[in-house]
């Protein structure tokens, strides 16, 4: 199961400190989202961008603010694979500029199988940001895992998740 987001575009680039992130911190209203989506576009996988503000130097937190979830545009195979189109992202990216909000990550739904990035996952995916995948049980909303893709070995490295209440 596995995914495919484009690059960032050259209008909204990546923070270049290439620092790593110990946990990836979010709102109930925003996991529901994410849970949400999973358990509707089951059994294709769901997708979607990550948005939060830009972490203070030294931040060992990715804290996500909102949850923009993007129709699956993969032609065949969705229920093993997804595409976020790069003008879905460019458009999103144009969004959100000038409010102290970045993209910060993506997630994806593995329908039926585990919630962990695959080695297409894996392929495809950029250090930095923060990866969730949910696990989709016959069309119900599991566990849901943090990860981030270690530059050096190229491989996903897992990462602590926290829900937050906002009050």
């Amino acid at each position: 199961m596995s995914g495919m987001a484009p690059a960032p575009s050259a209008e909204v680039a990546p923070p270049q400190s290439g620092s790593a992130f110990d946990l990836v911190e979010l709102t109930q209203e925003e996991e529901a989202k994410i849970r949400s989506h999973g358990d509707s576009t089951y059994p294709e996988e769901a997708c979607g961008v990550l948005v939060g503000p830009a972490p203070e130097p030294g931040s060992r937190v990715r804290r996500v603010t909102r949850v923009h979830p993007v129709p699956n545009r993969r032609g065949e195979d969705r229920g093993h694979r997804f595409l976020i189109p790069a003008e879905e992202l460019r458009a999103l990216e144009r969004s959100i500029a000038g409010t102290g909000l970045e993209v910060v990550g993506f997630y994806h739904s593995h329908p039926d199988h585990p919630p962990v990035p695959s080695e297409f996952d894996r392929d495809h995916a950029w250090p930095w940001y923060a990866y969730l995948v949910l696990r989709v049980y016959q069309g119900r909303s599991l566990e849901l895992n943090a990860f981030e893709l270690d530059p050096e070995q190229r491989a996903f490295q897992p990462r602590g998740f926290r829900v937050v209440q906002v009050t």
